[in-house]
Parts: C-alpha cells; structure tokens; sequence
C-alpha cells in the first residue's frame, strides 16, 4: 500500500510540486492550504507522513507542529519542516519541537522526496526493534512507537522516542550529543549540541521519577543506567 503523505503550504504551485515529485516516487498526497482543512481531515485519514509549511494563513507552522507532537494520537507522525526561514536558530526550534527533518526554500524538489523516503525508512527501522525494558517499569516499544510506564503510555514526540530508544538498546553506554545528533539527522544537520539537552530534558519530565534512569555524563554525553 502506497504511503500517504499530507503537504500543507499556502502557496498551490510549491503544493502542486511537491506533489507531483511525490506522485513520481509512488507516494499518495493529500494537499492542504491551511491548517484548519488538515486538523479537519484528520477525522478520516491520517498520513504517514507531514510536509508542512511553517507561514500559514490560518495558524504558526510550529505551533501546528507542537501540537501534534504533543498528542498521544498523532505524536508519531513524521513531520518535515518546509520554509522559507532558513536561519539557523528557526532550524533548532523546529527541531525543538519534534520536527523530523527541516528543508529550507528554495529546494530541490528530488532532495524533499529523498528526504521524505529516509524519515519513513528511519521510523520503519525503529518499528522492527523489539521491546526494551528500562529498570523495572518503562518499557521501550518500537514496533507501536510507543513508551509504557507501569503500563501507562507516556507521549513522546518521534524526536524524543527515537533519543530514548537509542540509548536504551545498550545500557550504560555513553552517548555523546555528536553521535545522538548523527543518529537522528545525519551528517547534513547544521544544529546545536544544546538541542539534544532540550529533548533530553523533556524526556525525563515525561517520565516522572523514571526519568532518573537517563544520566548525564559530564563533558562527554548522556546514558541510561538501571
């Protein structure tokens, strides 16, 4: 079955674009110009995955973005960033936020395609993990992308499972912010080391006392300790 994803920009021709690029790369679109028409479609379909532009007549593409991902029902979409904001601190907010990549206009339409393919490719590698248990009462579930506290599902946003999941798989193994950024967004990220502390910090809010389990090593990164 052919991956729904939903592009939301106020501008028809870059919409038009991106979806016929998509189209090519055998993907289905759903085509937004608002905010509002894509919550509103959302009570019948729900993409796999989000091109979404931050100007938009009717709402803030971050604020969209935070709400999203603050939702347990829709917190594991993907979400790629498309603006026309291409200074670095706008790109460390998005990412902030739980955005899964940021594409800055203007754009190489075949780049968002392969963009769109490695996000989705990233989240189905997660999705055939096993469970991982943390200490006695957080279970780590990759294939429902979902974190359980004493059996009480914790929303995280893609971001923030994703950091958790990795330092989870190999316990007490340090994690420098360099390589937790490479894991989530490669090398082409030009991001800052503090967008790691913002997640992490994050994370271990949601976990309520479990959060306790992510130590920070000094100096060099951050490790899950049982």
């Amino acid at each position: 079955m052919k991956k729904l994803v939903a592009v939301i920009d106020d501008e028809p021709d870059i919409v038009e674009l991106v979806s016929i690029h998509l189209h090519k790369a055998s993907f289905d679109t759903a085509a937004f110009h608002d905010a509002g028409s894509f919550l509103q479609s959302l009570t019948t379909q729900v993409p796999h995955l989000i091109v979404l532009d931050l100007m938009l007549p009717d709402a803030d593409g971050y604020e969209l973005c935070r709400n999203l991902k603050a939702s347990g029902k829709f917190a594991s979409i993907p979400i790629i960033m498309l603006t026309a904001k291409s200074e670095e601190t706008d790109k460390v907010l998005g990412l902030e936020l739980g955005a899964d990549d940021y594409v800055t206009k203007p754009f190489s339409p075949r780049e968002l395609v392969a963009r769109v393919k490695a996000v989705l490719r990233r989240q189905r590698i997660q999705q055939e993990s096993k469970q991982t248990l943390i200490g006695d009462h957080i279970v780590v579930d990759a294939n429902r992308f979902e974190v359980t506290v004493d059996g009480e599902r914790i929303d995280l946003t893609s971001t923030e499972f994703r950091i958790l999941h990795l330092l989870s798989q190999r316990k007490g193994w340090v994690y420098s912010r360099e390589q937790i950024l490479e894991h989530l967004w490669g090398h082409d990220k030009a991001v800052l080391d503090r967008t790691v502390d913002v997640h992490i910090k994050n994370i271990r809010e949601k976990l309520g006392a479990g959060g306790a389990h992510i130590k920070n090593v000094r100096g060099v990164g951050y490790k899950v300790d049982e």
